[in-house]
Order: C-alpha cells, then sequence, then structure tokens
C-alpha cells in the first residue's frame, strides 16, 4: 500500500492531464449545477453548455481514473475492471463489490438500460455485488430506478463519498474541496 502522498501525487497528475485535456476546448447547452470535478477545473455551467455530451463524457472518465487509482493504492483487495468479452461491466473490485464509477447518469435510452441490467446479472454470476458510485445528483430517476430494481446497490452524491471514504481511508471529498481552482483551465 503507497503513502498517502504518494496517493494525493497520482491523483494531482490526473487532474493535471485532464486540466491540460481541458484547455481550449470550446463548444454550446441548461444546468447551472456546479460539482467538486467543475470547481477543480474552473468549469462553469456556461462553459458545459457548450457540449454537454463532451464535458458529460471527459468529466466522467476523469471520475472514473480518479475512483480507480485512488482504491489500487488504497484498498489491498483492489482488483481491476472486470471483462467478458468485449464488454467491462465495472471499473474495479474492491473486495466483493463491483464499482462502476459514473459522474452522472442520464441516458434514458433502453439501449443504457438493458446494458447496466445484464451487467448487474453478469456481476451477480461471478459472486460480486455490483456498485454503483455516481458524483452528480441531477441524475435520470427512471435509469437509477431500473439500475436499483436489477440488483446494483446505489451511491449518490454524498453517499457516494462515505462510501468511498469507508472503502479506502481516504477523505475523497476533503481532497477535492482542496482542489477548487489548482487545475482551471485556461481558455
Amino acid at each position: 500500500m503507497k503513502r498517502p502522498g504518494i496517493i494525493e501525487q497520482n491523483l494531482g497528475n490526473i487532474l493535471g492531464q485532464y486540466q491540460q485535456s481541458f484547455t481550449g476546448k470550446i463548444y454550446n447547452e441548461e444546468n447551472n449545477e456546479l460539482d467538486l470535478l467543475m470547481g477543480i477545473f474552473g468549469i462553469t455551467p456556461d462553459i458545459k453548455r457548450e457540449n454537454r455530451q463532451y464535458w458529460g463524457r471527459e468529466l466522467g472518465m476523469c471520475w472514473e481514473r480518479l475512483i480507480v487509482e485512488l482504491c489500487q493504492h488504497s484498498c489491498k483487495d483492489f482488483k481491476p475492471a472486470l471483462r467478458f468479452g468485449n464488454d467491462e461491466p465495472c471499473d474495479l473490485i474492491v473486495g466483493k463489490s463491483a464499482i462502476d464509477a459514473k459522474y452522472r447518469i442520464g441516458s434514458g435510452d433502453s439501449g443504457f438500460s438493458k446494458k447496466f441490467q445484464a451487467y448487474a446479472s453478469l456481476l451477480k454470476g461471478e459472486g460480486y455485488e455490483p456498485t454503483l458510485l455516481i458524483l452528480r445528483e441531477d441524475n435520470l430517476r427512471q435509469i437509477i430506478n431500473k439500475c436499483h430494481k436489477s440488483g446494483w446497490t446505489i451511491f449518490v452524491g454524498e453517499e457516494t463519498f462515505s462510501f468511498i471514504k469507508d472503502l479506502t481511508g481516504f477523505d475523497f471529498k476533503h481532497y477535492l474541496q482542496t482542489k477548487a481552482l489548482e487545475y482551471k483551465v485556461q481558455r
């Protein structure tokens, strides 16, 4: 297990990479809610509306990479994502929790819903508890309910940060709060 200073350095490296990726991106859509990742990069709702799909995808990948990095270096029983052919139904495993980190769930299409239902069955069949760690609280309630009914344990917002702290012993929310504007995107 690595020292907390190494964890923070590795997490900072990921945030720095995304800072560089976000710099210079210009795009155009309507949500005025901020979250901790947006705050780190200084991404305002106006900037995010330029291309909601781009920012959602990139912030989602950043969130996933941060969670994987934190757990990889904090949890003795960490395992990388499972693969079933071309499918990867989770981002990482810690103990019996097969964790999928999501920035936000907003897709209402039936393909997305069916995929998550199938993934829950696959993971349960392997003896894991499918677990969603979602940062944002403005998720599509219908899809959240379908995921829950299909067997996912779901943590959203504050619940996510509590779960992460219990799992890793690292106050990830506090860490992200201390990074506000440290990786500000220069445009």
